[in-house]
Formats: C-alpha cells, structure tokens, sequence
C-alpha cells in the first residue's frame, strides 16, 4: 500500500525509475519511427528533385526550337526564290540563242 499512498520513498523511487524508463524506450520508439519515416521522405523528395530537373533541362530547350523554328521560315523562304530564280534562269536559258553571253552583254 506504500506505494500507492506515496509514504515509502524507495517503492516510489523504483516507479519513477521505472516510469522513466518506459517513457525512454516509448521516445526511442517513436523516435526511430520518425527517422524511418523522415528518410522515406527524403528518397521520396530526391527523386522528385531529380525528375524536376530533367524536366526543367527539357522546357529550357523550348525557347530553342522557337528560334529554330524562325531560323528554318527563314532557310525555306530564301531556297523558295532560289529556286524560282534557277527556273527563271533555265527557262532564259532555254529560248535565248546567245546565251551565256546575254548575260555578260546585256544588250
């Protein structure tokens, strides 16, 4: 009855340390729960981390092809009147007699 009542000090040292101790094992518990949990966690953001930068490596690129694509309009519409001078040229060259000294002498 000591114990419950409080009025024998060893019996209530030996529940305090008890009480301490499985207070201790139930933190260290929970702790190690924790960590388990924070490096799952961790994975988890590295591989977000990871894909978010290919996928940011991708998107810059994007500006790129623009550019690119300004750059090719621009390819196509000079070989367009390329081309259409190298008819003109062929059809000339076709129906003039002095030909390639027209050219020369315009006149």
């Amino acid at each position: 009855m000591g114990l419950i009542t409080g009025n024998d000090p060893i019996a209530s040292w030996w529940l305090a340390v008890v009480v301490v101790v499985v207070v201790t094992v139930v933190v260290a518990i929970l702790l190690r729960a924790i960590i388990r949990e924070a490096a799952a966690i961790e994975d988890g953001v590295a591989v977000v981390w990871a894909n978010g930068q290919r996928v940011a490596n991708n998107t810059i690129h994007i500006a790129a092809l623009y550019k690119t694509h300004e750059f090719v309009e621009g390819i196509l519409g000079r070989a367009g009147r390329i081309a259409g001078s190298a008819k003109a040229i062929e059809e000339h060259a076709e129906h003039c007699d002095s030909c390639p000294r027209c050219i020369w002498h315009k006149g």
